[in-house]
């Protein structure tokens, strides 16, 4: 192992570490074509107990929270206020090998530098190791972090695995998860004793290497409306017979309502707003479906994103009497389902301006992005913790197996932290 003593070029010898750490959870998390960390399963599990070992073997104190979360530190008993730094172990079914380990890497990395450097932080460090990010397996994301706030509800923990059919509160208490006090839905963690939380993470889109940039400071977490099914029903007929005037056709109609939101988001961009939009799944149904037949109903999902809800709000009112306006128009009727909504969480503004100052004084970009995937930060900063977050540089996107971030940049990433830690 690579805790002996550190050589003369430290920042190598820190990388090599890193590189190792990605290397052996992910040949131990292989899944054919990528990685399959299960939340509260297997490879999850395999993560944990390959950096509990390695945290032992450096010296860190190791304990397991009530939501069975890991957490890291140099310190026994911390009494006093402290920052916490921590990303997510699970991935989705063959995904990357980065999205979220590199989070837990980064403190991992954090915590060896202070205690081989002897390094007296102002505030004692802990590293959190999280479980069950990825709604992939349970339909339900962030449940680690949820957990420890008292917000997984009785439907959440009765939610299903995807594959087994086995329920979520079954495999936390696998995990040694305490589900009498989860049950209660009361908060497991003083909050009020994280002076902040910082998470590292890939980007999951292309901005950054759009951009050129190793690394961003992220300002907010956008948060979602989501329509997982919305039905637009007209009349089925014959394509040769019916003129267009007599048509109700569900896919023109439901085209004509993409259009119409795009055109919207176009303007809400051009007027400064932050907004994302997704029709995801659009479909007929092929079984009733035939190229000479005018289709009488379609199925679709319809998702925006923003760091601001005052947008999401109006753009489900823009959803809405688009609907109505195209139901007038084309003869057609739309069947809405219940939209489910995800508060957007603002990275607390000072947090912000120093990791952007950390990152300007160690020579790299002072710049920054929203993200617009959910993160366990995202739960912190709406449970009023000062938040922040790292984004790294990743090419081939997120939740693929060809996911690319290149260690250079990590450690950069991990620079930044480090200064900021030393400085706050």
């Amino acid at each position: 192992m690579l805790n002996d003593k550190i050589p003369l070029h430290e920042e190598e010898w820190f990388e090599k570490l890193a590189i190792k750490i990605f290397s052996d959870i992910g040949n131990l998390t292989k899944d054919k074509i990528g990685i399959s960390r299960e939340s509260y399963g297997r490879g999850e599990t395999l993560g944990i107990n390959y950096l509990i070992d390695l945290a032992e073997e450096f010296g860190f104190y190791v304990e397991k929270d009530d939501a069975a979360n890991i957490v890291l530190s140099l310190d026994k008993s911390i009494q006093s206020n402290y920052i916490l730094v921590g990303s997510h172990m699970d991935s989705v079914p063959q995904g990357g090998n980065f999205d979220g380990l590199a989070g837990v890497v980064a403190g991992f990395l954090l915590l060896a530098n202070l205690k081989e450097k002897k390094i007296r932080t102002s505030l004692p460090v802990k590293v959190l190791i999280l479980r069950g990010e990825e709604s992939a397996w349970y339909g339900k994301n962030c449940i680690g972090s949820k957990a420890l706030f008292g917000l997984l509800s009785s439907e959440d923990l009765n939610s299903t695995h995807r594959t087994t059919g086995n329920k979520l509160s079954k495999a936390m208490d696998a995990s040694g998860a305490k589900l009498d006090l989860i049950k209660r839905s009361k908060s497991l963690i003083n909050s009020k004793k994280i002076e902040v939380f910082i998470e590292i993470h890939i980007e999951q889109g292309p901005v950054l290497v759009d951009k050129d940039w190793p690394i961003a400071i992220v300002t907010g977490i956008r948060g979602n409306y989501r329509h997982h099914k919305i039905r637009c029903k007209g009349d089925a007929g014959h394509s040769g017979t019916i003129p267009r005037y007599l048509r109700k056709d569900a896919v023109f109609a439901g085209a004509d309502l993409i259009t119409r939101m795009d055109d919207h988001w176009n303007t809400i961009e051009q007027h400064g707003g932050d907004l994302v939009l997704t029709s995801g799944i659009f479909h007929t149904d092929i079984d009733n479906q035939a190229m000479s037949r005018i289709p009488g109903e379609i199925l679709f999902s319809f998702e925006s994103r923003s760091q601001d809800i005052s947008t999401l709000d109006a753009l489900e009112g823009l959803l809405r009497s688009e609907c109505k306006t195209i139901e007038r128009e084309r003869g057609v009727h739309f069947e809405f389902d219940n939209v489910i909504k995800s508060d957007p969480a603002e990275c607390n503004q000072e947090v912000v301006e120093k990791l952007l100052d950390a990152s300007e004084s160690l020579g790299f970009s002072r710049v920054s992005v929203a993200s617009g995937a959910t993160h366990d930060a995202a739960i912190f900063s709406n449970q009023g913790v000062k938040t922040g977050m790292i984004f790294i540089r990743n090419d081939k996107g997120s939740h693929n197996p060809d996911e690319r971030m290149e260690i250079k940049d990590f450690m950069k990433s991990v620079s930044t932290l480090n200064k900021f830690i030393n400085d706050y």
